[in-house]
């Protein structure tokens, strides 16, 4: 009884973990103990200047971390009392790693094979070698990770007409928050701006 309620529970937490990697990331706070599942950070350069970042796993495009990237920075602007940012200095990072693996196979130690007689006596085959010589199959993949990253001056007043890289703070919280993707366990914690 206990070893199958132990399997179950076991089975439960590797699929709430798959689950998790197959999915965009969403917009939180970047994990000092899991980078890989993305997020944002930022950093006071000095009073009225941020570094804002915003990292993507490998199902998140790049629209998404920049619109994530320009929400954290509306929300740090609104929680330190100001009302419009600038963006200084602003970047999108592509990672891209690609994966060659010679010999895919589903299942370790098993592979389908048959046996058939022909014209010149009894054959083997196996779906797992492709062509008439022999030659393994290779399974190819490419992975693109995101990265975000923009320099933020606050400001206080209505944004000046012309000033195409200020933006209201308000309205971009206002236009970007039904398009943002929270966590789906509600765990995340706000982060300190200060």
């Amino acid at each position: 009884m206990r070893l199958t309620r132990f399997a179950l529970i076991a089975s439960l937490a590797l699929a709430a973990g798959l689950a998790a990697c197959t999915t965009a990331t969403p917009y939180q706070p970047l994990l000092a103990g899991s980078p890989g599942l993305g997020g944002y950070s930022d950093v006071r350069i000095e009073p009225g200047r941020y570094r804002v970042t915003f990292t993507g796993n490998s199902l998140t495009s790049r629209e998404t971390v920049e619109l994530y990237l320009a929400y954290r920075a509306a929300e740090l602007t609104l929680a330190n009392g100001f009302d419009t940012f600038t963006l200084v200095n602003r970047e999108t990072d592509r990672k891209t790693t690609t994966r060659v693996d010679p010999h895919p196979e589903p299942l370790p130690y098993w592979r389908p094979y048959w046996r058939y007689y022909g014209p010149y006596g009894w054959r083997l085959y196996d779906p797992w070698l492709d062509g008439p010589f022999g030659r393994p199959p290779m399974d190819v993949s490419t992975i693109e990770k995101f990265t975000a990253s923009a320099e933020i001056v606050l400001g206080k007043g209505p944004k000046q007409p012309g000033q195409t890289e200020t933006f209201d703070a308000r309205a971009v919280i206002e236009n970007l928050g039904p398009r943002i993707q929270r966590p789906e366990d509600g765990r995340m914690k706000p982060k300190n701006p200060g």
